[in-house]
């Protein structure tokens, strides 16, 4: 079942604010196992659910954890005990006295990170940390009093759950919905015609992948004039204007064409934040230049969450970084590790949205904690350096994950994320992972986007039977080496992809088969399964 956001949801998080109590929120598609884990290390003493799914594994796990003595149901049915039942009416003394009682300092919420290596790890982070961040992102989003937002990220996550603070904290209407209800004519986008929406680049990547097949199935003037306007964003950037004939060619395309894709979204859009991975520049682009600004934040749940953000006002915003840091948060990039040379180094951030530590892991806590001239830095694992941008100020560039290095045979380090993003430019390729660590040479794991791929072999009179088919075809194969060929001379020679394996099943945050995930619920590679799942593929590839 498709996950939905529900106001319930966020009427228990505040009730829990209101009256001191630690929420633990928890990602509706783990593992009865990871609930088991997770509810038993917090110390759990009562859950709020909602489908039936979630019910059950919850009911699964208790008899392992002697802490959990409530199970309340936002759904009402039959033997399940109702959230209402624990509701008091009009007793607002008592509320206000227990907010009272709460302090900036106490501990609010701990959030079970995503975990692509062994347990998840529970961040501790106060009502402070919370909300200072809320304040400061507040200023940078481009909402405010009468308008609308769409929500349909899991709340689970902290990136959602500070958005909708911010929303809370401008005073705007909030829509709560699922990523399978956006869409079509019926969809919410529509129906709701959002002034504002956060998301992560996946899904954007998946409308554009749409929009493009639409032209794709277009013919004759209409296709030809669909690809016009689209090369017309290639050179685009927030803030840039137009004017003469170049101006009046976007012109055109705006009303001929942009003005559809806005109609589609509902209309009403202001600007999209997307956050939780990296977006590629191309479609930040794409989407800014057809009237929809894309501005891409940075930050950790560990940071509650926002470092940094690309801003609305005044067109401080730079495609390809993730914006300017917010007030309440220092950074200081690390020399010591990264390509110095480059001005590269691993992310260091201090300031009031930064967790105490770790729930019960004070080894774990210490090693990401840096202390540099008597101040204590957390430790992102992020590489970047700082360009210039707009407004005469510096703006932070990712550029890779400190963890995620790779070292070839030959003792060269390769940064596989600048590889993967720029070859996922390609609407052919859903999923990428870059392989080579203590191997002779660099080599490729490619998801094929599938509807595009198929749309690829109709138009070239291959027949499409399924995936895993199609793949062994020698068309196919020559079509993805000539993507390769296409972005490897962006990269020194060691970084060149020299072979390739085409995965006919694609990679997912849930499996239906309660198989093991190959990405996190906030769509991150989860390289060491990945490996593991397609090792022998990886060593066919190096034989």
């Amino acid at each position: 079942m498709a996950y939905v956001n529900r106001p319930e949801w966020i009427i228990a998080e505040i009730a829990c604010q209101y009256i001191g109590a630690i929420s633990i929120p928890l990602y509706p598609t783990i593992s009865p196992v990871e609930y088991e884990y997770i509810l038993e290390e917090a110390e759990v003493k009562a859950v709020f659910v909602g489908g039936q799914d979630l019910y059950e594994k919850v009911t699964k796990a208790q008899p392992n954890v002697p802490s959990l003595k409530n199970v309340y149901t936002f759904d009402k049915s039959s033997g399940r005990t109702h959230w209402e039942s624990i509701m008091s009416d009009g007793n607002f003394e008592a509320v206000e006295a227990s907010k009272a009682e709460v302090k900036n300092e106490d501990l609010a919420t701990i959030i079970y990170t995503s975990g692509t290596t062994g347990n998840p790890k529970g961040v501790m982070l106060t009502h402070k940390n919370i909300m200072s961040v809320v304040i400061e992102t507040s200023k940078a989003l481009p909402i405010k009093l009468g308008q609308k937002a769409l929500s349909f990220l899991p709340f689970c996550h902290i990136f959602e759950r500070a958005v909708y603070y911010s929303y809370l904290n401008k005073g705007i209407t909030t829509y709560c919905t699922g990523t399978d209800n956006l869409g079509g004519d019926e969809g919410d986008l529509r129906s709701v015609a959002p002034n504002f929406f956060s998301t992560v680049p996946r899904l954007l990547e998946k409308v554009y992948e749409k929009i493009y097949n639409k032209g794709l199935a277009l013919s004759g003037a209409k296709k030809k004039l669909f690809f016009w306007a689209l090369s017309l964003t290639d050179d685009y950037e927030i803030g840039k204007t137009y004017g003469g004939l170049a101006g009046f060619k976007r012109k055109i395309a705006d009303k001929l064409i942009f003005s559809k894709w806005r109609e589609a979204l509902g209309g009403e859009l202001v600007a999209i934040v997307t956050g939780a991975a990296p977006c590629p520049a191309k479609i930040a682009r794409v989407f800014s230049a057809a009237g929809v600004p894309i501005l891409e934040g940075y930050g950790l749940t560990e940071t509650s969450p926002t470092l940094t953000v690309n801003r609305y006002y005044d067109n401080e915003a730079k495609i390809g970084t993730v914006g300017t840091t917010i007030d309440c948060v220092e950074l200081f990039i690390d020399p010591s590790e990264g390509d110095y040379a480059a001005g590269e180094g691993e992310i260091l951030a201090m300031g009031d949205g930064v967790m105490t530590g770790y729930y019960k892991k004070p080894d774990k806590t210490a090693e990401v904690f840096k202390e540099i001239d008597g101040k204590k830095w957390f430790r992102t694992g992020d590489i970047g350096k700082w360009v210039d941008g707009p407004g005469n100020k510096k703006y932070l560039k990712i550029t890779d994950r400190k963890k995620e290095l790779l070292k070839t045979s030959g003792g060269k380090y390769v940064a596989p994320a600048p590889i993967e993003s720029l070859l996922k430019e390609n609407f052919l390729v859903e999923n990428v992972m870059v392989v080579g660590d203590a191997r002779k040479f660099v080599s490729a794991l490619i998801v094929p986007s599938e509807e595009v791929l198929k749309d690829w072999c109709e138009n070239n009179d291959i027949a499409y039977t399924n995936m895993n088919e199609v793949l062994k075809n020698d068309k196919v194969i020559d079509l993805y080496q000539r993507a390769i060929n296409d972005i490897n001379p962006n990269f020194s020679h060691v970084e060149q992809i020299k072979k390739f394996c085409l995965i006919g099943e694609s990679w997912e945050s849930v499996k239906a088969d309660n198989s093991t995930a190959e990405l996190t619920p906030t769509m991150k590679l989860k390289r060491r399964v990945i490996r593991e799942k397609w090792g022998a593929q990886i060593d066919e590839m190096y034989g």
